[in-house]
Parts: C-alpha cells; sequence; structure tokens
C-alpha cells in the first residue's frame, strides 16, 4: 500500500475497498470463463453434431425392443401408493430401532427397565398399526 491510502482517513477507507475489491477480479474471470465454456461448448454440439444425417428412426425413444405406440404411462391403483406409503413409515419407524440398540448397553446398566419398557411399547404400537394395516387389507393393492 502507498503512502496516500495511509494519509488520510476515509481516503485510506475508499482504497482498502479497492484493495478489497481488486481481490475478486480473479473469480469474476473463472465466472465468466465458465459460462462462456458452457455456451460455447452448446453452440460447438449444435456446429459440428450431426443431427441432420441421422434417421429419423433413432430419434425416437427406445422401449424395451417396442416401438412406443400409445400412451406412456399406466395408471395404477390407489392402493399401489397406500402400500408404498406403509413401506415408506414403516421402514422409518425400523430406523428408529437402530439408535437404541446401539445405546442399549450403555443404558442398561443406568436405568435399564425404563429403556427396555419405552422400547417395547414402541414396538407394541407399530404392531398394532401393522395389524391395522393388515386387517384393513391395505397391502393387497392387486385387487
Amino acid at each position: 500500500m502507498d503512502s496516500t491510502c495511509q494519509s488520510a482517513g476515509k481516503f485510506y477507507i475508499r482504497c482498502m475497498e479497492h484493495e478489497q475489491l481488486r481481490q475478486y477480479i480473479p473469480v469474476l474471470m473463472l465466472v465468466v470463463l465458465a459460462v462462456c465454456f458452457a455456451f460455447g461448448m452448446l453452440v460447438l454440439s449444435v456446429v459440428i453434431g450431426k443431427k441432420g444425417k441421422r434417421p429419423a428412426i433413432k430419434d425416437t425413444a427406445y422401449e424395451c425392443g417396442m416401438l412406443p405406440i400409445g400412451e406412456g404411462n399406466t395408471r395404477l391403483s390407489v392402493k399401489f401408493y397406500l402400500v408404498a406409503m406403509l413401506f415408506i413409515l414403516f421402514d422409518i419407524e425400523v430406523v428408529f430401532l437402530y439408535p437404541w440398540a446401539v445405546v442399549y448397553k450403555q443404558m442398561l446398566a443406568d436405568n435399564a427397565a425404563v429403556i427396555l419398557g419405552s422400547m417395547i411399547s414402541f414396538l407394541v404400537i407399530l404392531f398394532v398399526g401393522y395389524i391395522y394395516a393388515l386387517k384393513k387389507r391395505a397391502f393387497d393393492w392387486k385387487s
């Protein structure tokens, strides 16, 4: 820094701001280079590409060797989504068992009845929910 920046208070602050802003010039150059590279690749692929020389059949969707004729997506029963949601629900509840299993030995010495009772009540609630879903035939999504 030169001596003119150190002479006056306001001028020193302005000079310091210019020095700090000057440090961002390489970052700005990198951003400009990245944007130019991205757009350059897009333009280059259009200019050099061989899209006009390909037959039209090569640009159609490939679906297991069958020609894609008809509607693309089929309708599924609402029961399918219900089974999926129940799977996610029970899967997440099982994930809660892992932290309990990790700290079970450590907490067994301090308060065994509390930790065992809380986990048994958790499993009972989980099992009651599972039995309820079975009785309501929620897992029967084919019918």
